[in-house]
């Protein structure tokens, strides 16, 4: 069985921070690769009026992955899925033989309890989640932190998530990185004019 992260996000743009949370997660959970699920619209950032069309935000992520075990990949606009929970029942379906752990910052868990049937994925795959500074007092005080933390597992044992019970949860510490995707955006905000056209692949 290959073993694989799945991170999504708007990658708005994809940053050296990605790279280093998705590398430490490789080795933390004895990952084969990962991939990163760029996502065609986040619908908790509806109308965002710095969100980079998606051909620019996917070619920054193919170019931040380069030469490491990431695949940056265009799947939920193939699949057409808009919310994570459908994307993941689809790709346990389509890929039978690989098994799947759902990777996602602090920040992401803090606000977990509003994302469309955040219970159920967690019933469908184990989820890491990875220590983001500034957040992580927040994820622990969080709705759905209350619920997961009966079944969260030590960090310790993180390699052996393919044989953990759902739910299940572990709590990944990594060296922080200070870079952000608001802070690049304030610094260039015409980055994605400057991107490659691409033409989606998987």
């Amino acid at each position: 069985m290959t073993r694989t992260g799945l991170l999504g996000g708007s990658f708005n743009p994809a940053h050296r921070g990605h790279r280093g949370i998705t590398l430490a997660a490789i080795r933390a959970l004895d990952l084969d690769e990962v991939w990163w699920l760029v996502s065609p619209g986040n619908p908790l950032k509806a109308g965002a009026p710095d969100m980079a069309p998606f051909a620019a935000r996917l070619a920054s992520a193919r170019r931040m992955a380069r030469r490491a075990p990431i695949r940056a990949s265009d799947i939920e606009v193939r699949l057409g899925t808009r919310y994570t929970l459908d994307t993941l029942r689809k790709l346990r379906r389509r890929y039978p033989k690989r098994r799947f752990i759902w990777l996602m910052g602090a920040d992401n868990l803090a606000q977990f309890n509003r994302w469309r049937g955040w219970r159920e994925i967690a019933r469908t795959m184990p989820i890491a989640v990875i220590a983001r500074p500034g957040y992580d007092d927040d994820a622990l005080a969080s709705v759905a932190m209350g619920w997961l933390r009966r079944f969260q597992r030590p960090a310790d044992q993180a390699s052996d998530w393919t044989t953990w019970r759902l739910p299940a949860l572990v709590l990944l510490h990594f060296r922080p990185d200070p870079t952000s995707a608001t802070a690049a955006r304030a610094a260039d905000p015409d980055w994605h004019r400057r991107q490659p056209a691409q033409q989606p692949r998987s």
